[in-house]
Order: C-alpha cells, then structure tokens, then sequence
C-alpha cells in the first residue's frame, strides 16, 4: 500500500518553504503555530529525514526539502487550481439580481416559473436595494434600475422599457361611464408617499388636466407595494407605474382608467459590471428580461 502524505502537512510544508516562518504560515493557513510546527514534524517523520534548518529566526528549505517542494507545489498548485474551477463553475450560475421591492412583489414573482422554465440552470437570488449603489460591493451582478442611469455611468445600462402611468381602481368601483374624474371625485386618491413616486400623481393629473390630489385629505402609504394592495381592497383609485400593476390587471383584480402617460422621470434599465457581459448567465438573463418587459 503507497504511503500517503496527509494533505494538511503538505499545505503547511509548502507555506512555510514559501513565507520562511512557522508563524507566518500559521497566519495564512488560520491555524495554530503548534498545529503547523506538528504538521511539519509529522511530515519530517513519515519522509525519515528533515526539510528545514533554522537561520536566524527564521526556517528555510534544506537540500532535501528544496527537491521536496519543487515537486510538491505545482501539485497542490493543481488542486487547488482544479477546486476554484469546480467552486466557480458552481457559484456561476447563482446571479443576485436587484430590483425595487414593488417591482419584485408584483412583477418578478408572478414570473418565477418562466424564468425558470426559460433557463432551468439559473440560480437567481433577488435583493431590493434603492439608490445608487456599488454593484460589487453590495455582491450584486444585474440591477433592474426605475429611474434614470446618471448614477449609474460605470456600468452597462440598456433601456428594457419606457415606464408609462396609469390609473387603477378595483372592479367593483366602477359604473358604466365613469371617466377618470368623477372617480376621483367619488372615491379616495390612494397615494404612495416616497421620494421615488413623489412625481407620479402629478404627470398623470396634468396629462390628464385634473387637479393633483391633496396628500392631506386622502390615504398614504409608505410604499407602493401597500398602496396597490389598497387599491385591490376598493379603498380608493390608485396612480402607478403599469409594470407594477400588469398581473393585477391581467387577472381581473384591478383595471385601468383613463389614458396612460409616459413618465419623464424614471424608465426600466438593466444594468450590470462591464465585465459581467462575458458571463454567459448573465447575457441569458438580459435575454430574458428583454423579452418579458417587452411582452
């Protein structure tokens, strides 16, 4: 039966040959001294004959270990090589994709299963980041952007869609005839109010040359997500963004009203690291999300 070196001795055989210090190596492989200057004598033992002399403070590599280590690191050079391939492979095909959180509830969710079905080898986590943010600091590969890409200059952005305003309210809300102003005037405007909407009612209502409801007197929520819920509950009326609202209104829950209006201030982007457009998932990604903004 061949003798087998155990591979922590040679890890540490070789970390010490290459930083000259049992503490040094200890420190990059994050183990104890006395667990490297074991791994060393055990290694020494099984071979019958030392590896290292002492100059100074520090060890260096003998005749016998300088023969040792040039055969031995390459091979481990080669293992590890070949476990970052297997590692890599693994981890390339889980993408962590950013949207806003009302995007994500009401618009990527009810699509999971075509995603899925388009490119079954895709591992996609979501996070719902706002904001401009470091893609590689925050560990994300593709960003969903609503807004505009002037904070996002370091990246590759690419127009999916225009973002277009509607009104919607519940079904059973409405009679025959009723136009986007006397609903208004019968029921509630439901607003979102946060920076990122902060504009919505307003390009609808002078589209639509109605006056822009007052906050104060009508019902506020903190973020879309909830406000298209209380729209689904018969609250009131509600202006949003279509791509929020397309399920809703694709299974009866709420309907348009009026004419849509492009909004100036926001669009869908996605972007990415330049360098992320090398990674194939990435472009079977974009492919996808091409043709589900364009659907």
């Amino acid at each position: 039966m061949k003798n087998y070196a155990p591979l922590k001795s040679l890890y540490s055989f070789v970390a010490v040959a290459e930083t000259g210090s049992m503490t040094d190596a200890a420190k990059a492989l994050n183990v104890s001294h006395s667990a490297i200057s074991q791994a060393i004598k055990s290694l020494e033992h099984q071979l019958g004959q030392p590896l290292f002399q002492r100059v100074g403070r520090n060890v260096v590599l003998n005749a016998n270990g300088r023969k040792y280590y040039k055969q031995v690191a390459p091979a481990l050079e080669q293992i590890v090589s070949a476990t970052q391939d297997i590692i890599g492979e693994q981890q390339s095909h889980r993408l962590t994709l950013n949207m806003v959180n009302s995007l994500a509830m009401h618009w990527w969710i009810p699509r999971v299963n075509e995603i899925n079905q388009f490119a079954p080898q895709l591992d996609i986590r979501i996070s719902t980041l706002t904001g401009s943010f470091a893609m590689e600091y925050e560990g994300v590969d593709v960003a969903i952007i609503h807004g505009k890409t002037d904070d996002w200059q370091d990246y590759y952005c690419e127009l999916l869609a225009e973002d277009e305003l509607v009104m919607v309210a519940s079904p059973e809300l409405l009679q025959t005839g009723d136009s986007p102003k006397t609903l208004m005037q019968r029921y509630p405007a439901i607003i979102a109010a946060n920076d990122r909407r902060k504009h919505d009612w307003q390009v609808w209502c002078e589209h639509h040359q109605l006056p822009v409801p007052d906050s104060g007197h009508n019902l506020s929520f903190a973020a879309s997500v909830q406000a298209v819920q209380a729209s689904v509950r018969r609250l009131g009326v509600f202006v949003t963004h279509r791509q929020f609202i397309r399920d809703d209104v694709a299974h009866g829950l709420l309907v348009e009203v009026g004419d849509s209006v492009l909004n100036p201030h926001q669009d869908f982007y996605f972007a990415c690291p330049k360098e992320k457009l090398k990674n194939e998932h990435v472009l079977t990604l974009r492919s996808w999300l091409r043709n589900a903004f364009s659907a």
